[in-house]
């Protein structure tokens, strides 16, 4: 059974930085690329961004220069660096594996950003 479980989400002023992170069990994760999306109230969801199994990096355009991705294999975690959150990246991030049998998800963590 393929579980993804975020934590690191919380409150931050515009400005500050957060790292969300991602454990994974219930797959060879260090065969599979590994992607975090985000959806805020009214929008579609969004590619944040993504890493390959061999460690390429796909950064979706909102959030380029400001966010980074990596995984530690030996840990069956991937990582989301935030830097210089901005009001508008406020929403549910969640952690995505899309395997042989099917694309599973976690069940989501909250940034919000505010003064």
């Amino acid at each position: 059974q393929v579980q993804l479980v975020e934590s690191g989400g919380g409150l931050v002023q515009p400005g500050g930085s957060l790292r969300l992170s991602c454990v994974a069990t219930g797959i060879i994760f260090s065969r599979n690329a590994m992607a975090w999306y985000r959806q805020a109230p009214g929008k579609q969801r969004e590619l944040v961004v993504r890493i390959s199994s061999g460690g390429r990096i796909d950064v979706g355009d909102s959030v380029k220069g400001r966010f980074t991705i990596s995984r530690d294999n030996a840990k069956n975690t991937v990582y989301l660096q935030m830097n210089n959150l901005k009001p508008e990246d406020a929403a549910v991030y969640k952690c995505n594996v899309r395997t042989g049998m099917g694309d599973y998800w976690g069940q989501g963590t909250q940034v919000t950003v505010s003064s």
